[in-house]
This record gives structure tokens, sequence and C-alpha cells, in this order.
């Protein structure tokens, strides 16, 4: 059976569960879901009662999570990006100082190129973190929404 909203001229006689009528729906493509069980409940001092919510756990005891109930990455990334370009501007100063060592030419070739090799190399550090950051975002948000 199917509704024709031209066949009824008053828009308050729509079958209940067709069409708009204002109120929410749940349940079609592209509408809202209900409210998981409990959503919305709150305990003591106004904190949410879902216990479901995964715990936030410090990068350090995160890496030795041997269950893998949370992730590492989220809590180390700005660790590891502050690491890689240290590391990456220590090999750019070395490699200007070893290159003028050996001669002025190639040492202000290497001061020049070696710069933007450089920033090449920090923003490729950079998206690949950005890249392992986002994985892991989608991976906790399935989880979450799996729930």
């Amino acid at each position: 059976m199917s509704y024709d909203p031209g066949a009824h001229g008053d828009r308050s006689q729509q079958p209940p569960g067709q069409g708009w009528s204002g109120g929410q729906q749940y349940g079609g493509y592209g509408q809202q879901q209900p409210p998981p069980p409990g959503w919305g409940q709150q305990g003591p001092a106004g904190m949410p009662t879902q216990t479901s919510v995964p715990t936030e756990r410090n990068g350090f005891s995160a890496l030795f999570d041997f269950s893998f109930s949370s992730f590492a990455t989220p809590s180390l990334i700005r660790i590891l990006f502050i690491i890689g370009t240290v590391l990456i501007g220590l090999y750019y100063v070395g490699m200007v100082l070893f290159t003028f060592s050996t001669s002025a030419v190639a040492g202000l070739l290497t001061l020049v190129f070696g710069a933007v090799v450089a920033l090449f190399m920090i923003a490729m550090l950079r998206l690949s973190l950005e890249f392992y950051f986002a994985v892991v975002r989608m991976s906790e948000d399935i989880h979450k929404n799996q729930r």
C-alpha cells in the first residue's frame, strides 16, 4: 500500500508513520535513529551513566595495554611529530656542516636546497602522522557507533 500526498487535501489525515507529520520518525534512510538505551540519563553530579564509553588513557599506559582496548596513536602523535621534526632539523644542520667542510659551493647549495628538502620531509612526516591519526579516529568512531 502506498500513500499519495496529492490524494488527501489535508496533511493532518496522513496515515501514521508515513510522510512527514512534523514529528520525528525513525528507521528510514536519512532519518534520525532513536538514541541508544540509557542515553542522556545522568547519574550523580550530572555525570552520564553510559558505561560503554571507553576510558581515556595516556600514551605510556596505552603502549603497554596488551588487550588493545585503547589506542596509543592519539596521545603519542604530538610527541612523534616533535621528535621527527627535531631529527630532520638535526639532519639538515649536519648535512650543511658536512658539505661546508668539503666545499663552500657544495655547502651553499646544501644550505639552499637542503632547506627545501627538509621542509618537504617535515610535510611528509606530518601527512603520514595525520593519516594514521585519521585511521585511528575512524576506528574509534566505528567502534563507538557499534555499541
